[in-house]
């Protein structure tokens, strides 16, 4: 199995070293390789060069947007495309030594798109309460919508390719999860959601962070539930 990770990043030259380092040591039986796409979406900041030095690959995504830098670490990788997608965020709040977690249960046969769930593991003050909130409406949401119950929208995610090529992925911001945990209860797929670890971010989120960012993301979510329903 070949696995590709996409790291959609904007200014995260100090935590990303520490993703990337964590990533080099991980190993996963039954995988024969991990290449590693950092989407730069627009940082000021070294976040590129950090990361080719570190030994990814690089993408530009000038244009901001979660949905759009996705898209183009996935555009990057048709020419060649793995076996499984994973994607993860570089501020290293994800434990990335659970990649075998993730990774596991499509390995085994017995998923084709798995989530991380931080709900049960997350460290104290790791999930803003508006993070909580915001989990809590979204997943509601979608339960109203589809009778499908999930328990968290992490971003921390296994998928086969040919799923999410057959999903044709189009929200170019922070909708982007909820519609692909929309569009693979449509397509029948086998979703499975493992508690993860998950730890205070290094830095200011760009959505919790701000009261401004919060209502923006919620916003742009709840209209992806409807949008993509």
């Amino acid at each position: 199995m070949r696995v590709a990770i996409i790291i959609p990043a904007l200014n995260e030259e100090e935590p990303l070293p520490l993703v990337l380092k964590d990533l080099a040591a991980v190993s996963v039986s039954g995988v024969n390789s991990i290449e590693v796409i950092v989407v730069d979406n627009g940082s000021s900041d070294r976040t590129p060069e950090v990361a080719k030095k570190l030994g990814a690959t690089v993408v530009q995504q000038p244009r901001r947007g979660y949905g759009g830098a996705c898209q183009k670490g996935m555009a990057h990788l048709r020419s060649s495309p793995p076996d499984i997608l994973v994607v993860l965020d570089g501020d290293h709040s994800d434990h990335v030594e659970d990649l075998g977690a993730i990774l596991q249960p499509i390995l085994d046969d017995e998923a084709d798109f798995v989530m991380g769930d931080r709900t049960q593991l997350a460290l104290k003050g790791a999930l803003f309460p508006q993070q909580r909130f915001g989990n809590w409406l979204a997943t509601w949401l979608m339960y109203m919508k589809t009778g499908h119950k999930y328990d968290d929208m992490g971003p921390f995610r296994a998928i086969r390719w040919s799923l999410m090529e057959s999903m044709m992925m189009r929200d170019p911001n922070w909708g982007w999860n909820v519609e692909m945990q929309m569009k693979a209860l449509k397509l029948g797929a086998r979703v499975l959601e493992v508690p993860v670890r998950y730890r205070p971010r290094i830095g200011q989120s760009k959505v919790s962070g701000t009261i401004n960012g919060s209502v923006n993301a919620g916003i742009r979510i709840i209209w992806a539930v409807w949008r993509y329903s």
